[in-house]
């Protein structure tokens, strides 16, 4: 019996999120009013880890924070949700990560701090970790650079033990797309890529193009397309899940979210199709409330929303 169902290396920050309303940001010391700001978990690995937790999963995950208010809040924070915080330390050299994000309805730029994000490495990873999961998650890849050249040895230990992967790489912002990432794929059981994400991996022109090459790589594709819901591509056979209707608050973690629901599902023995239901309610529905963390459904919501589906 495994400990934990799910571990991930933690990009550990806090979100500073800003609530723009109408106003357009400007320089030259221009003080304006907006409309709210929160204060929250930050991170993808972090988001994942959080809803997958709600789900009713046994996370854990791997990290630092440093010795100030933020790493003190996340500690709190990870108490109330439930996420187990037994591979993750406080190193005094270090500040805890920052996120700020201007958002609006349908889009938000975002300021970073570093800090506490890529402080776990491949040592972290050791064979009690992986022997102790039944998965693990790889979130932030191209943010956590440590850990980059450790993933194909970490991966091969995982793959040893039967510990399945997924992995969502999220954003490039060097935008170079490679470190090693088609390195991976073809031992990754389920890739998660947004839309734009995948055409800039697969160096394709064209969805279609893009799909046809990556779903060759890995046996599990899942690409979310937003307002457009969902689509997993597995063995050949194609399946798709439309969005919920809901008003928006801001996007930030809709994808990480998403992911959770999709793994949970996986995890717990559903159809493709139930898999994609489940996550499209579960980013669906945090993009309700301001923050990745604060509308993240719990396992009775979800089932509300997929009235006819059995979740157990």
């Amino acid at each position: 019996m495994n400990k934990y169902d799910i571990i991930t290396a933690f990009d550990l920050c806090v979100d500073f999120l800003v609530d723009l309303g109408k106003v357009e940001p400007e320089f030259g010391q221009k003080e304006q009013w907006v409309d709210g700001y929160t204060l929250e978990l930050g991170g993808s690995a972090v988001i994942f880890a959080s809803q997958i937790a709600k789900l009713g999963l046994k996370t854990a995950g791997i990290g630092k924070v440093g010795d100030d208010l933020f790493g003190r809040f996340i500690f709190d924070r990870f108490n109330e949700i439930g996420i187990c915080k037994d591979y993750i330390s406080i190193d005094k050299t270090i500040k805890t990560g920052v996120g700020v994000a201007l958002c609006k309805p349908n889009d938000r730029a975002i300021l970073t701090y570093n800090g506490s994000i890529d402080e776990a490495g491949e040592s972290d990873f050791s064979n009690e970790v992986i022997k102790n999961t039944r998965h693990i998650h790889i979130s932030s890849y191209y943010l956590m650079q440590k850990l980059q050249p450790g993933y194909p040895g970490i991966i091969k230990k995982a793959k040893k033990s039967g510990v399945t992967i997924s992995l969502d790489t999220n954003w490039d912002p060097d935008e170079n797309w490679d470190s090693g990432i088609m390195d991976l794929l073809p031992f990754v059981d389920i890739f998660l890529p947004n839309r734009n994400e995948l055409l800039w991996i697969s160096k394709e022109g064209t969805y279609q193009k893009a799909v046809e090459k990556l779903s060759a790589i890995v046996p599990m594709l899942v690409v979310k397309n937003g307002e457009h819901g969902a689509d997993a591509y597995v063995k050949g056979a194609f399946y798709h899940a439309g969005a919920l209707s809901v008003k928006l608050a801001d996007t930030v973690g809709a994808g990480d979210n998403f992911d959770a629901g999709f793994v949970f599902g996986y995890l717990s023995g559903y159809d493709i199709k139930t898999c994609l239901e489940i996550g499209i309610a579960c980013g669906s529905l945090s993009a309700t409330q301001y923050g990745g963390i604060e509308g993240q459904p719990r396992l009775d919501e979800v089932k509300h929303y997929l009235k006819g589906l059995e979740i157990q």
